[in-house]
């Protein structure tokens, strides 16, 4: 696997958020409502990202509070849920920000994210990802699992760049 490879660039992280930013896992309690578990180390990912002025964006196939309570906290302006064709949303956000390939992350772990994860030149999956992504040419892969610090690591990597 190896340290992650990016530009100095990044102006822009987009992520999926169940797999990246999650375990994946769903919790149901007796009363049906479901929760997701974070970890910190990810949320603060979040946090170094917004004080080094790097946009961030979330494309998911799902709609949930962990993620609105993790764009809320972090204005984050890009979220997209419930979303199951990324590919355009993704080229949207680009042609907002009028950015160049070397300038934009994709972060995704499950079939609904290989458009964008092969349209992207900097593609990082998690180490648990679906195996038909781990696949995928010229993909970077994680030391992490999705929810296990793995998007720190990827904004830990981005920032060493940035120095």
């Amino acid at each position: 696997m190896g340290k992650l490879k990016f530009s100095k660039n990044i102006k822009l992280v987009v992520t999926d958020f169940d797999g990246v930013i999650t375990d994946n896992n769903v919790y149901i309690d007796e009363n049906q409502n479901m929760s997701r578990k974070l970890n910190f180390r990810d949320v603060m990912a979040f946090s170094l990202l917004k004080k080094n002025d790097i946009k961030i964006a979330i494309i998911s196939g799902e709609e949930n509070s962990a993620m609105d309570l993790v764009a809320e906290k972090f204005s984050i302006k890009d979220v997209h849920g419930n979303i199951r064709l990324k590919k355009a949303v993704l080229q949207n956000i680009l042609d907002k920000y009028e950015l160049k390939d070397d300038e934009y992350i994709y972060i995704g772990d499950d079939v609904n994210d290989r458009e964008c994860l092969e349209m992207a030149k900097f593609k990082v999956t998690v180490k648990n990802a679906h195996k038909s992504i781990l696949k995928i040419k010229n993909i970077q892969v994680t030391e992490n699992n999705g929810g296990e610090g793995a998007f720190r690591e990827i904004v830990d990597r981005i920032l060493e760049y940035k120095k």
